[in-house]
């Protein structure tokens, strides 16, 4: 009998342990909510519960047909952001508003998953919570789940990038003229890329560009918003807040988080090869940093795809 009492115990406390690793697991991205309705009506309900809860739009961007993706900031957003190395990959939350079938749905970026992610200083629970009160939480998705430990040091497999190896896109005389470089390229559309929103991180030389991705002809298409999410977006709750992409201005230096390092982590689920894989965007890596290379002024050199 003791025995059993014992072999009890045990199997209680293993049950509640995985029980506790399964709550510690994050998802990248948060269903506010889910319903019928009409795209444009609820784009502006989101924007307004948005600023209502202490967020500022710092941009609205529409890539392709029935989406529509709101970029905000705050005070806490901005700050976390100055107290971290590159910290500006974080100081923004997307938040996609989708029509697919009958319903509407309002995704979000997980904010605690992505201070992991970015190896920030705070974890961004406050945030959590303000988005939580403006636009619902139904479930977080998008991944069968990391630790905040594994999303500190995360990379899609062994010799892919991680968060401190950004490729770094050009160097200028100095910080106002990187900020002059890009903002004429991206007012220019240089290689197909233009600006969504533009955040100044306070207190230090950094600025944070959200940046639109679009191919000009059939060759381009590798870079292109639009063809890389019809390749890896293709579940039934939708992870287009997963765009716009960025740019950093930190110093005198242009940034980019390397593709295999900036997907992986909103699908870090996905399969490396078959239907609807990374295989399918193989060259897109390259593809991308090259166009943002020259979004930034910067020189090219070469660097391998997946």
């Amino acid at each position: 009998m003791r025995c059993f009492a014992k072999l009890f115990s045990i199997a209680c406390l293993a049950f509640m342990s995985a029980g506790a690793i399964a709550d510690d697991l994050l998802k990248p991205f948060v269903l506010g909510s889910k319903g019928p309705g009409e795209l444009p009506a609820k784009v502006e309900a989101a924007k307004a519960a948005l600023t209502a809860n202490g967020f500022a739009i710092a941009g609205i961007y529409a890539p392709y047909a029935n989406t529509t993706i709101i970029v905000v900031t705050n005070d806490e957003l901005k700050s976390n952001a100055a107290k971290s190395e590159n910290g500006g990959f974080g100081a923004a939350i997307r938040v996609s508003v989708v029509k697919a079938g009958n319903d509407v749905q309002v995704s979000y970026t997980n904010p605690v998953y992505m201070a992991n992610a970015y190896r920030m200083k705070g974890d961004l629970k406050n945030v959590s919570a303000a988005l939580q009160k403006a636009v619902g939480r139904v479930e977080e998705f998008g991944a069968k789940g990391l630790t905040p430990a594994k999303l500190r040091k995360y990379n899609y497999m062994i010799g892919m990038e991680e968060f401190d190896e950004p490729s770094e896109l050009a160097e200028h005389k100095s910080h106002e003229d990187a900020l002059k470089a890009v903002e004429t390229n991206l007012a220019a559309g240089t290689a197909g890329v233009t600006k969504v929103y533009r955040i100044d991180i306070p207190g230090k030389k950094e600025t944070v560009f959200g940046v639109a991705m679009k191919g000009k002809s059939d060759a381009d298409k590798f870079m292109d918003d639009k063809y890389v999410m019809s390749e890896i977006d293709f579940r039934d709750v939708k992870s287009a807040a997963h765009l716009p992409y960025e740019i950093l201005v930190s110093g005198k230096n242009v940034y980019a988080l390397y593709a295999r390092f900036r997907i992986a982590t909103s699908f870090p689920d996905l399969s490396m090869m078959g239907s609807n894989s990374f295989m399918n965007i193989m060259k897109s890596p390259e593809a991308i940093r090259k166009a943002l290379l020259k979004a930034a002024g910067g020189k090219e050199e070469e660097k391998a795809g997946w």
